[in-house]
């Protein structure tokens, strides 16, 4: 089994530091380990220490990505240098590493608005051919996830993304990875938008400068309110001891 990669403490919750978090997992999934992987950034570490629930379903997380740009200056000031590594990117990297074995290692989506899912997993197969995607929406009724719940028992998909936004994602995954124990769990938010083309992902100048968040803000100025938690955390990472 593989060891647990060595951690960081960012406001009293854990972070993982490891240089290629995709191969951990996938070596991790070879040896018959799931896994819960959690994208942490500065707005959901501001999240979970004020909310003692998702404090500690992100404790309880097998694996913990510097996801945002915030968490990666938090490490630097504390000498502690991390590359950022942003859940989108280690999705991509899972399922094309996963799809490329077809029918043998099948990967599930599960969240976003109706079509939006299913239109994702269309495009993952045109490049692709050979993958196999199980795909739902995050709007389902109570007979409609009971259903979906004895597809994903029947059909124990190897890699299971959800989008349903923080915590709730974290939440369901938390109470539903037992139907698939031995699967790759992701929480990955809007990332079923930006695979289906209904929304564009920053431009490389935006991600390589710790500026992605900027970027969105620009796409959906309504989120203002949930960025404030930005400046939040940066004053919390200069005194949090």
């Amino acid at each position: 089994m593989l060891e647990t990669p060595p951690k960081y403490s960012v406001l009293g919750l854990p972070v993982h530091l490891l240089d290629n978090y995709s191969r951990w997992l996938i070596d991790r999934l070879y040896q018959g380990f799931g896994s819960h992987v959690v994208t942490l950034n500065a707005e959901m570490a501001m999240l979970g220490e004020n909310d003692a629930k998702v404090a500690q379903v992100i404790r309880e997380a097998d694996l913990v990505i510097p996801d945002g740009a915030g968490i990666v200056i938090y490490l630097k000031l504390r000498g502690r240098k991390q590359t950022r590594c942003p859940g989108i990117e280690l999705s991509e990297s899972l399922i094309t590493e996963l799809g490329m074995q077809g029918e043998s290692s099948p990967i599930a989506f599960f969240g976003g608005k109706p079509g939006i899912t299913e239109q994702a997993a269309s495009n993952w197969q045109k490049k692709i051919p050979n993958i196999r995607i199980l795909a739902n929406h995050g709007y389902l009724s109570s007979q409609e996830m009971s259903d979906w719940i004895e597809v994903l028992k029947d059909q124990q998909p190897r890699l299971i993304l959800v989008g349903l936004g923080v915590p709730r994602q974290e939440y369901w995954i938390r109470e539903h990875r037992h139907l698939c124990p031995q699967a790759i769990w992701v929480g990955v938010g809007g990332s079923f938008d930006i695979w289906s083309g209904t929304k564009i992902r920053a431009p490389r100048f935006f991600c390589d400068n710790n500026l992605e968040w900027l970027y969105r803000l620009y796409q959906e100025p309504w989120r203002w309110k949930r960025m404030l938690a930005l400046p939040k955390f940066f004053w919390r990472s200069l005194f949090y001891s």
